[in-house]
């Protein structure tokens, strides 16, 4: 474990990724993390794909989404003009942003905002494809609690490069990478894997930390199926 905190970095590529780990070709343009013996990263490989983006340009919204996020990474692009990596924004949890918003904005605005983010995440989906995931994830899933399995089904099949969901497996609805969507999830929603990765633990060893839980919730979600 680092011995100091270290703000989290994601980097927009330049130029064409292949993750790391998952082997996966990102593209151009990119959002990556950088780890010194595997290069390039993707964001669902490194965790931070449940994150939305906040560009920059409202002080006080950063500030207090950030204040409000157990877990964030800044966005930077290398400018090669300046020759330097510049600030893009922040990436933090949609609740987060939400509840800063409430703060900064008056009730109309923040709807109005909140209207424009929904428009975008439904343009990033493939609303029959995340209905079809959903469906598979409830039938491999039965005790998974109402309503989230579609959250779930949404997330891993946004049209982002390096998602779990936008996998060659999942496009056929694979057991196994529905898991890993699920699997992700409960990491992230209902242990405190977040937290010890905004405190400077590496990847291996938060997962590691959190293990015995993700397989607690996720065995009482499976066993629903024997009943």
């Amino acid at each position: 474990m680092k011995t100091y905190k270290e703000e989290l970095k994601v980097f927009i590529s330049l130029r064409d990724s292949i993750c790391g780990e998952c082997g996966e070709d990102l593209g151009s343009k990119a959002w990556i993390t950088l780890n010194k013996e595997k290069g390039a990263i993707c964001l669902a490989c490194a965790d931070l794909d449940h994150l939305v983006f906040l560009p920059s340009g409202d002080a006080a919204l950063t500030v207090r989404s950030k204040k409000y996020s157990t877990l964030s990474a800044v966005v930077l692009k290398w400018s090669r003009a300046r020759k330097r990596n510049e600030r893009q924004g922040l990436l933090v949890e949609n609740d987060a942003l939400e509840r800063a918003e409430q703060e900064c904005l008056s009730d109309s605005e923040s709807r109005a905002r909140k209207r424009e983010r929904d428009a975008e995440r439904r343009a990033e989906v493939d609303r029959e494809y995340v209905d079809l995931f959903g469906k598979r994830l409830l039938e491999l899933f039965l005790g998974c609690p109402s309503g989230r399995h579609l959250l779930i089904a949404e997330h891993a099949c946004r049209k982002y490069s390096g998602r779990v969901g936008r996998s060659s497996m999942a496009k056929q609805l694979d057991e196994e990478a529905i898991r890993l969507a699920v699997i992700a999830h409960i990491r992230h929603s209902e242990t405190n894997y977040d937290e010890l990765l905004n405190s400077g633990y590496e990847r291996w060893e938060a997962r590691e930390a959190v293990a015995d839980r993700v397989d607690e919730v996720l065995s009482d979600w499976e066993s629903q199926n024997i009943l």
